[in-house]
C-alpha cells in the first residue's frame, strides 16, 4: 500500500496507543473553537462506466441494433421492452421517456430467440447475461409461457470509491445510509459497493494476497444476475442469497466455510440479519453494509436496526446523578459497542456526511449535535473534505 495515496489526517483514530488518542481529543476540542479545515484529494476523480452494450444487444431482434447503437440518448437508455403482440419499445431517463423502436410487432419466435439466449430464468422471473450487470426480467401467462420481457441496462461505473478510500485503509467496518434513489443508476449505493469491493480486492495489495472476500447479494445488481460475477467487483468472491429471508444464514456460511475478511451486504433490513452482522464484526471481520434510513437518527429509532449502532436502552439516574447531568431521571443511553465504526449518510451523488458511529450515538442522545465530515465533490471533482463539521441533523 503506497503511504502517499491514504489520506494522513484521517477522521479516524487508531486507538492502539496512547499518543493518537490524546491527539484525536486535542483535535475534537479545537475543533468547536477553529474554523473548518478543508482537505482536497491529490488527485481528480476518475469516474467512467462500462455497459456491456453488445451484450446487451445480443439478446435483442436484430433490426433494433443499429437503432439502438445510434440513439442520441443512448447513454440514458434504461430498458427495452418486449411485449408479444406490441411494438418493442426502448425507455430512457428524464424527459425523453419512451419511444418505440419500430412499427412491427414482437413475435414469438423473437421472444423465444432472448429467452434462449439469456438462458433460465430464476423463480422470481428474472436472468442475467453472465458476465455483466444486465438483468432481463419476465412476464409470463397464466400457463406460464413468456410473452413479456424487461431488459434493463446494467452500467458499471468506477471512480466513486475514492470518496471514502481513507476510511477503507484503516479495515474498520461501514454503514451507508440514506436515499438511494438518485437522478439516474450507476450513483447510488450498489454502485459504491461494487466499487469498494473491487478496491478492497485489487487495488489493496495486502488484502488480494491473503484473503477470500465475500459479496453476500440479495438482488444481484452488484456482481449482476449471471453465474459470473462482473468484472467491476474485481477479485472479489460472490455468493448469491436464493431467497431474502435465508441472507442471515448465508452471511454465516460465508464466514464459517470461505473464511473471508472483508464481506460486502446489501440492504440489512431484518433482526436476524442485524444479528449475524454482530456476530461476523465480533470475529474480526470488517463488514460493508447498507441500511435503509435517511439518517442516522433514523436507524437510532429503529428497533429492528438500532443494534448496528451499538442498541438504545432507557436508563434510569439517581437524583444526584440527574442533577450532575442536568437531565431527566430517565435517558436514553448507547448499549454496546456498534457493529460499525463509521456510519455515513449518503445525502446525494457527491455530498456524504461521515460519522464516528459510537460518539455521534453518544452525542445525540443526550440531545447535541456531534461533529462529522462533510465529503463532497468540487466543480473540478475532486474529492473535498469539510473536516469536524457540527451535524445538522435533528438531535433527540
Amino acid at each position: 500500500m503506497n503511504s502517499a495515496n491514504v489520506c494522513c489526517c484521517s477522521i479516524l483514530p487508531f486507538n492502539t496507543n496512547k499518543t493518537i488518542g490524546l491527539k484525536l481529543k486535542l483535535k475534537l476540542k479545537l475543533a468547536h473553537t477553529t474554523k473548518t479545515r478543508i482537505h482536497s484529494s491529490s488527485s481528480s476523480s476518475n469516474v467512467t462506466v462500462a455497459d456491456d452494450f453488445q451484450a446487451f444487444l445480443n439478446i435483442l431482434p436484430f433490426d433494433l441494433h443499429q437503432i439502438l447503437l445510434n440513439h442520441p440518448k443512448r447513454p440514458q437508455l434504461l430498458e427495452v421492452i418486449l411485449d408479444l403482440g406490441r411494438f418493442p419499445e426502448a425507455r430512457y431517463l428524464g424527459e425523453y421517456g419512451g419511444q418505440y423502436l419500430r412499427n412491427t410487432e414482437v413475435s414469438v419466435e423473437e421472444l423465444e430467440y432472448a429467452q434462449n439466449a439469456v438462458g433460465e430464468f430464476g423463480g422470481d422471473n428474472r436472468a442475467g447475461i453472465d458476465g455483466t450487470l444486465h438483468r432481463i426480467s419476465a412476464i409470463r401467462s397464466r400457463k406460464g409461457v413468456i410473452v413479456g420481457l424487461t431488459c434493463r441496462v446494467g452500467r458499471a461505473v468506477s471512480g466513486q470509491a475514492d470518496m471514502v478510500n481513507d476510511l477503507l485503509h484503516y479495515g474498520k467496518s461501514i454503514l451507508f445510509v440514506g436515499s438511494f434513489n438518485f437522478s439516474r443508476p450507476g450513483v447510488g449505493k450498489t454502485t459504491v459497493m461494487r466499487e469498494i469491493a473491487r478496491v478492497l480486492s485489487d487495488k489493496f495489495d495486502k488484502r488480494v494476497l491473503v484473503i477470500e472476500q465475500v459479496i453476500v447479494d440479495t438482488s444481484n445488481e452488484i456482481g449482476g444476475d449471471g453465474n459470473i460475477p462482473h468484472a467491476a467487483v474485481g477479485g472479489a468472491r460472490r455468493m448469491q442469497v436464493p431467497d431474502p429471508s435465508l441472507q442471515h444464514k448465508v452471511m454465516i456460511e460465508a464466514v464459517e466455510n470461505h473464511m473471508p475478511e472483508v464481506i460486502i451486504v446489501d440492504e440489512i433490513g431484518t433482526e436476524a440479519e442485524t444479528l449475524a452482522c454482530r456476530s461476523i464484526a465480533e470475529r474480526g471481520i470488517m463488514l460493508i453494509g447498507t441500511a435503509h434510513g435517511e439518517r442516522l437518527e433514523n436507524i437510532i429509532k429503529n428497533p429492528t436496526l438500532s443494534d448496528l449502532i451499538g442498541g438504545v436502552e432507557t436508563v434510569t439516574l439517581g437524583d444526584e446523578e440527574a442533577r450532575a447531568r442536568r437531565s431527566q431521571k430517565s435517558i436514553l443511553e448507547r448499549k454496546g459497542s456498534p457493529t460499525f465504526y463509521f456510519l455515513i449518510e449518503m445525502r446525494e451523488r457527491h455530498h456524504w456526511v461521515t460519522h464516528l458511529t459510537e460518539k455521534s450515538v453518544d452525542m445525540l442522545l443526550r440531545g447535541k449535535n456531534p461533529l462529522v465530515e462533510v465529503r463532497k465533490r468540487n466543480n473540478e471533482l475532486k474529492v473535498v473534505i469539510e473536516r469536524w463539521k457540527e451535524y445538522d441533523g435533528k438531535a433527540f
